[in-house]
């Protein structure tokens, strides 16, 4: 598997974000899908990541930068076909070395609270991320988890 900075203007890039909106949609009421469409995560503070095996996309993720040490995991999402194949530990594994490499302190995320979220939210505390309270703009929500990890 190979992760590139992806440009966002492919196919199958679309149609996994597209995917990954009417999923969040679907898990969580409208006032609480913090999750960015294409446009958004095309702004010069986010990088954006793609995960391929050969010429299949196996999914993606991105970094917002808040600040000049703080950063949000965006946008991760692993391809059905390619799910519990450790994609998104490879992701994650990806990005907190992007994270380490400039120099951030702190990784932050938002992700949601009910059962669909239950496997991402043990993905997050393997890697080390503990839960908060709301960063950047977020406030207080019932369909709303925050975590962080603290970067050495």
């Amino acid at each position: 598997m190979k992760i590139i900075v992806d440009d966002l203007n492919g196919p199958e890039i679309f149609n996994l974000l597209n995917e990954h909106l009417q999923d969040m949609h679907a898990a969580s009421p409208p006032e609480s899908v913090h999750a960015l469409d294409i446009n958004a995560l095309k702004k010069p503070n986010i990088t954006f990541w793609s995960i391929w095996e050969n010429e299949k996309l196996a999914g993606c993720g991105a970094i917002k930068e808040l600040g000049t040490t703080e950063a949000e995991i965006k946008s991760m999402r692993t391809a059905k076909e390619f799910r519990r194949k450790g994609v998104a530990a490879k992701m994650l594994n990806h990005i907190i070395a992007e994270a380490n490499l400039r120099n951030y302190k702190t990784l932050y995320l938002e992700t949601g609270t009910v059962e669909y979220f239950y496997p991402a939210i043990e993905l997050f505390k393997r890697f080390g991320f503990e839960v908060c309270e709301p960063f950047a703009d977020y406030v207080h929500d019932p369909f709303s988890l925050y975590m962080k990890k603290v970067l050495s």
